[in-house]
């Protein structure tokens, strides 16, 4: 078991920790595989170990909109929400990478939080940042012009050289194509970045 991304995991009771390691079971899923809909009830939780999981959520008014990406050593909100209240996801889950990690069914999720005060405490703070993640976005889709946001969004790639499109940058900001094109050539003169094919370079 390779789970020491999660920091909790050191800190489990003996029991637990016992109990979390015959009840996981490891798996492989290539980049761009759904690991569940917006509306399915999910029945296993997804322990990433490694690779990236994006979390999104569409309707008919606004289209599609990333919500969250998932990183290795962090647990969906989503897919634990909807394991443990057995009720519809609202959202829908993406490899964006190649992922390994490890799935626990929903009996044994149960189990394991009536075993261990540690991961009862993890699901607690899970949510709480989850909720201030939801929250950022709403505050920014509200009160934040959307030039600003595709500034903040290109800068948090980490990168100068941004291989991106613009349909991919309007997925992630909840806008349109069409939108996003017009505002990154208005921001193209004003000097804050260049574009390129398949590529935008932060000035």
């Amino acid at each position: 078991m390779t789970l020491t991304s999660y920091p909790f995991i050191e800190k489990l009771e003996p029991e637990a920790l016992d109990f979390l390691q015959a009840h996981l079971k490891p798996i492989k899923i290539p980049k761009n595989n759904l690991l569940f809909y917006q509306g399915d009830v999910c029945n296993n939780i997804l322990w990433l170990t490694k690779g990236e999981v994006r979390l999104y959520t569409q309707s008919d008014e606004i289209g599609e909109i990333t919500l969250y990406t998932l990183q290795a050593g962090e647990q969906c909100i989503v897919n634990t929400a909807s394991l443990l209240s057995q009720t519809e996801a609202i959202a829908s889950a993406e490899t964006i990478t190649d992922i390994e990690g490890y799935l626990i069914d929903v009996e044994s999720v149960k189990t394991l939080a009536k075993l261990s005060d540690v991961y009862q405490s993890y699901l607690f703070s899970l949510y709480q940042l989850r909720f201030s993640t939801l929250t950022n976005l709403i505050n920014d889709i509200k009160f934040k012009r959307l030039d600003e946001r595709i500034l903040e969004w290109l800068q948090k790639q980490n990168s100068n050289i941004i291989e991106t499109t613009h349909e991919h940058i309007a997925t992630e900001l909840g806008s349109s194509r069409v939108v996003i094109s017009r505002l990154l050539k208005e921001l193209e003169q004003k000097e804050k970045l260049m574009l390129h094919r398949g590529r935008i370079e932060l000035l």
